[in-house]
């Protein structure tokens, strides 16, 4: 039994709530709630030499994860993903600090298995009998697979455009799927009405604290794989963000640990130049990004024109004087393929996203030549056929 994971806050106002019950968006502020932790305890309880020697997966942070008997993981193995010293990309590029965290070989191909486990799980610890979610594919997949195991009904909702094999995963792993004419902020909004009326539990983007869980120990696996350091600049492509704002959360966690320093990475944001609110908001110097208008592109992850947290996603960039960057869904595709041809990965548009933002970055002086660099690939390639054809 964890004893360490303590209560709920708000990352609006900072009230705080009990761990003891469901809760979606904080009912003051309508704001993400975020998980906290008796760090002082886990200090003394456990240091990073133990967690060394533990199972390769995301668990092996149990301390700082919310679910509170262990008998209730729903797990697939997910996490402790590898990260590349992408040797033959850097000869092809000259440059020599670039790295790779290859999301892709997590189960159902990409990195929302991380928060749909932590999710799944505590809906199964707090008794929840059915799930929902609004997906334009692998958050779909990665809940249906979670659910599956978990023995919970999942629903999903998604744009009908999406690529066939998102949809034939999520009816091959029992969910009911449901394709809407729209984004998915129409699949969110469809999603919401039918959760009182047939009693499920939201899993969507930071709709509950936990995927957010899941997410941060992406910022705990590149630390302890860059031996407990950190890089100079991390680019994530974001559409809702959760792992951005995740990474974010677990290196103040860590620091508080004793784990790592106060140094941290400078966050870049990467988005599609057809859906760029996170963009659009960093360079207006806004707190809050308005919604996308005709979102479009290739990337479905990042087809999303509407983040709950954008706030949080804009706060990490700045503090940690980083950048938003918008990229073309040729130049996605470009740089994916080249990724191919060196490294022998086959990255999702997103992930070629995040080699694109580093050119641009690089070429305006940004980054500079002795940085050390980590680009997210979220996902595999595979389900994407269509965006490489």
């Amino acid at each position: 039994m964890s004893k360490y994971y303590t209560h709920l806050e708000s990352s609006a106002n900072q009230s705080t709530y009990p761990i003891n019950k469901l809760w979606n968006l904080c009912p003051e502020t309508g704001k993400p709630l975020l998980a906290r932790y008796d760090l002082d305890l886990i200090k003394k309880s456990v240091t990073r030499e133990e967690i060394a020697n533990r199972a390769p997966n995301m668990w092996r942070y149990r301390e700082v994860l919310p679910v509170l008997d262990d008998s209730n993981i729903v797990s697939l193995g997910e996490g402790w993903t590898p990260l590349i010293a992408a040797e033959r990309l850097r000869k092809s590029i000259d440059f020599k600090g670039l790295y790779i965290k290859e999301e892709g070989v997590n189960p159902t191909t990409s990195f929302k298995a991380r928060g749909l486990a932590m999710a799944i799980s505590k809906a199964k610890e707090l008794g929840v009998t059915a799930v929902s979610i609004p997906s334009a594919g692998n958050a779909a997949g990665a809940m249906s697979a979670y659910a599956a195991v978990a023995e919970l009904e999942s629903h999903v909702f998604m744009p009908q455009d999406v690529p066939g094999p998102f949809i034939a995963e999520c009816r091959a792993l029992g969910a009911q799927v449901t394709l809407v004419d729209g984004l998915i902020t129409d699949c969110g909004r469809i999603a919401a009405q039918e959760l009182e009326k047939h009693g499920r539990f939201d899993v969507s983007t930071l709709k509950e604290p936990f995927r957010l869980e899941g997410k941060k120990t992406m910022g705990y696996e590149v630390a302890e794989q860059l031996g407990w350091t950190l890089p100079d600049v991390i680019i994530y492509p974001t559409g809702g963000g959760t792992g951005l704002i995740g990474m974010w959360k677990a290196f103040d966690e860590m620091e508080a640990l004793g784990w790592i320093d106060s140094f941290r990475p400078r966050m870049v944001s990467v988005q599609a130049a057809g859906c760029a609110p996170m963009v659009r908001a960093f360079e207006n110097g806004d707190q809050f990004a308005t919604p996308w208008e005709n979102a479009h592109t290739k990337a479905d992850g990042l087809r999303v024109p509407a983040a709950v947290g954008d706030f949080l996603i804009l706060n990490a960039i700045r503090e940690s004087n980083g950048s938003a960057v918008a990229v073309s869904d040729e130049d996605m595709i470009t740089c994916a393929n080249l990724i191919g041809k060196t490294e022998g990965l086959f990255v999702s548009p997103e992930g070629g996203a995040t080699l694109a933002a580093f050119n641009k970055l690089r070429e305006d002086g940004w980054i500079k030549e002795d940085d050390r660099v980590v680009l997210f690939n979220t996902g595999s390639g595979h389900k994407y056929y269509g965006a490489f054809s």
